[in-house]
């Protein structure tokens, strides 16, 4: 019965995240600017991945990205958003511990969590793919190594799917 709940449950989230437009939030970038969320896109497919200083998965998963990044653009020109959930007082921390990674990807801070409410987002990490319009047509929770593929599995199906 558990299973069937949790299928369930599975099968609701995955059609939510594919009728989900990205939401019009306001988060701050790294150097301070205020920006919208909805104006990162710029036409082009999206990882957003939420992460927050506590939760080791999550850099675990935001390294792994980091490490395919190149070869990832070079066939699909995504772009990837890091979205930090740590409060005013953790923001400090989570700014340094982006730069001293030497992540190569937009990260941006939601201390109010307002994008992470918007997003339906409960537990990090959590990521999502989102198409050149701004849809999200995939959310995965959790990280196992190996896992960051399957996100860039759903961009290159994207870009099969636009041709």
């Amino acid at each position: 019965m558990k299973r069937i709940f949790s299928l369930i449950c599975l099968a609701l989230a995955v059609s939510f995240a594919s009728a989900q437009q990205l939401p019009d939030v306001k988060v701050e970038t790294a150097q301070g600017k205020i920006i919208s969320v909805r104006n990162l896109s710029q036409g082009k497919p999206l990882i957003i991945a939420y992460w927050s200083i506590a939760c080791k998965p999550c850099i675990q998963e935001l390294n792994a990205i980091n490490d395919s990044l190149a070869e990832w653009r070079s066939e699909t020109d995504v772009d990837v958003i890091a979205v930090s959930v740590d409060d005013a007082r953790l923001k400090a921390s989570a700014k340094a511990i982006a730069s001293s990674r030497g992540w190569e990807f937009i990260c941006v801070y939601d201390e109010n969590q307002e994008l992470k409410r918007a997003m339906n987002v409960s537990l990090t990490p959590q990521s999502f793919v989102v198409d050149a319009e701004g849809n999200i047509i995939y959310s995965h929770s959790g990280y196992t190594p190996g896992s960051e593929q399957e996100l860039f599995d759903k961009v290159l199906a994207l870009k099969k799917k636009k041709k």
